[in-house]
């Protein structure tokens, strides 16, 4: 039956896909700004196509399902910001309601608060890596098809909500790839990253995996991220406002444009997400082992693209295909 539902999943996202692309339904413009490593505007909001396909292979899962109600307000608040933008403050203070009732809906076995500063920091962290064509589609599918390989080890029922997901963003990045036709918009990428945080932490609660699992599966994210923003604090930037300082995106201005910075970022993906299957299958007390192996390789993979960067100096290549 998992299965079946991610063939829905994947076919009704990508018949909204094409009606939101067509000529019936418009998809608001993404211009570019200063964070924006393209030159031209792009339809935004793609990833409501995800969310159909998704809804549309678990809404028939038995059981109650409370728990989408804080996702549904992400979705909606997202959607308004990307229709016609808020205030950051009411869109920080949605994220912590959200995560606070999925904490509240779901106890887990660590601290509520430290529980919902890693939702809200997974959530924004997704939509801050959102910025290369191809990227979040690709992590979605590699994150969420190594949550579903890692609930089918366990027999947990997270199986039925990651490879559904996994299935409807396939159509998505399909079209997401370089030269990009169409973005995921804030309706796409924060819901992601809130449901990579909820689905690894509710693994962690059932006993499907360790602590480490979705780290590991999610670390090229969560590292990027991570510590440019640490790096942003400890020189003292304006950490809220719009930038390009991400090591993804310094890979992009520095001539590798966004298809070779796909190719280097799935590789890390693929890698890190088969690793933390394999560990999990073979050996889960090495989990810990494999985490610090993987975050050198990051570190040396980010060195070396900053000193790609600083040699050869600013200004991007726009994805030309």
């Amino acid at each position: 039956m998992t299965g079946l539902r991610a063939i829905i999943a994947a076919a009704v996202a990508w018949a909204v896909l094409v009606a939101l692309l067509g000529k019936v339904w418009r998809l608001p413009l993404d211009h570019p700004n200063a964070r924006s490593l393209h030159v031209r505007a792009v339809p935004r909001g793609g990833g409501l196509a995800i969310w159909a396909g998704w809804f549309a292979g678990v809404l028939w899962l038995p059981g109650p399902k409370l728990w989408l109600v804080p996702l549904a307000a992400l979705i909606a608040i997202s959607l308004l910001d990307d229709l016609r933008g808020i205030h950051p403050g009411l869109r920080l203070l949605v994220h912590f309601g959200a995560a606070a009732a999925w904490v509240w809906l779901s106890p887990l076995p660590i601290a509520p608060i430290l529980a919902v500063l890693i939702i809200v920091w997974m959530t924004n962290l997704y939509n801050f890596m959102d910025g290369s064509d191809g990227l979040a589609g690709m992590m979605t599918v590699v994150g969420f098809g190594a949550y579903a390989a890692g609930a089918w080890l366990s027999a947990s029922s997270l199986l039925a909500l990651s490879l559904p997901l996994a299935a409807a963003t396939l159509p998505f990045l399909a079209y997401n790839a370089p030269p990009a036709r169409v973005f995921l918009g804030d309706a796409g990428s924060v819901p992601l990253g809130f449901l990579a945080a909820a689905v690894g932490l509710a693994g962690w609660q059932q006993g499907s995996w360790p602590a480490w699992f979705p780290l590991l599966v999610f670390l090229p994210f969560v590292a990027d991220a991570s510590l440019t923003l640490a790096l942003r604090l400890a020189r003292g930037a304006r950490v809220w406002e719009a930038h390009r300082e991400h090591f993804y995106q310094r890979l992009v201005q520095s001539g590798w444009g966004h298809r070779r910075t796909l190719a280097l970022y799935a590789v890390l993906m693929v890698g890190a997400a088969a690793t933390a299957i394999t560990t999990l299958a073979w050996a889960p007390a090495a989990g810990l082992a494999a985490l610090g192996v993987w975050a050198a390789i990051l570190a040396l993979v980010f060195a070396a693209i900053e000193y790609h960067y600083r040699r050869r100096g600013v200004g991007f290549e726009e994805s030309k295909g």
